[in-house]
């Protein structure tokens, strides 16, 4: 699905929406994919340095969502390395947004699916089958439910509980 949106544009018009229904990321995400923008219905993994669901989810069929990935923020294990990333391009998922690490930058780097992440982190995780799929997350102090939007550009992420058409 290919949305026409620039962030900024969206902030402009939803900058005094009190409601909660408009929320803006913290400006810590870097780009690692190799789309640049990216935009769609958002669906959520939960779990802390295992990334056993992040891997059910992109190897599932995407649909043009976005993978809103809540690892605590931690830099201390990769949730999503190459072989996910190329599994979510694959898939038809639109993105892939990690409160944590990536690895192999350059594998990210080609693949058609849009990537953020705190940081790159050689170290993989164990994989335990622990987390939780389909349910509301806190990134970076910001709530992001599944269903909601997200749109993603090189200035930075927003998310809407519904979809934006600018």
């Amino acid at each position: 699905m290919t949305v026409k949106f620039a962030t900024c544009d969206l902030c402009d018009a939803y900058k005094n929406d009190l409601s909660g229904d408009f929320r803006v990321l913290p400006p810590v995400f870097r780009d690692f994919g190799g789309r640049q923008a990216f935009a769609g219905p958002v669906a959520t993994v939960k779990c802390h340095e295992d990334n056993s669901l992040v891997k059910a989810a992109v190897e599932s069929p995407g649909l043009g969502r976005v993978l809103v990935v809540d690892g605590g923020g931690s830099l201390r294990r990769a949730l999503v390395g190459g072989n996910l990333a190329a599994a979510a391009a694959r898939h038809g998922w639109a993105g892939v947004v990690v409160d944590g690490c990536v690895r192999d930058v350059a594998e990210l780097r080609a693949c058609d699916v849009g990537i953020r992440a705190l940081a790159a982190m050689p170290l993989p995780t164990e994989k335990r089958q622990q987390g939780l799929s389909d349910v509301p997350v806190w990134i970076q102090g910001v709530p992001v439910r599944p269903g909601e939007w997200l749109y993603a550009d090189e200035d930075g992420i927003v998310i809407s509980r519904t979809p934006i058409h600018p």
